[in-house]
């Protein structure tokens, strides 16, 4: 089944702990969307990393590594669909 919507869209929401991937939820997706996916998970990343937040903003910064945490996890998750399953991502 093909990604509804934008890919980069689908990143932002998992950054924001809208969604989230499993095994399961993971099997309904082409190799070519893994693809896309990872990559736009890795674009918002980027972004996330780059934004700077004043160290006086402690919530601003709690914001940003949950961010990036959810990001990494969902990323990890994929990478480790892929090899499970034999597909080179």
């Amino acid at each position: 089944m093909p990604i509804a919507g934008s890919p980069k869209k689908l990143a932002q929401d998992v950054a924001h702990g809208f969604q989230q991937f499993t095994q399961a939820s993971l099997r309904q997706y082409t190799v070519e969307d893994l693809r896309v996916l990872l990559f736009n998970l890795n674009f918002v990343l980027r972004d996330l990393r780059g934004k700077q937040i004043p160290l006086e903003e402690i919530e601003g910064l709690k914001d940003k590594n949950n961010k990036i945490r959810r990001i990494n996890q969902a990323i990890n998750i994929i990478q480790s669909f892929a090899s499970t399953k034999g597909l080179k991502i």
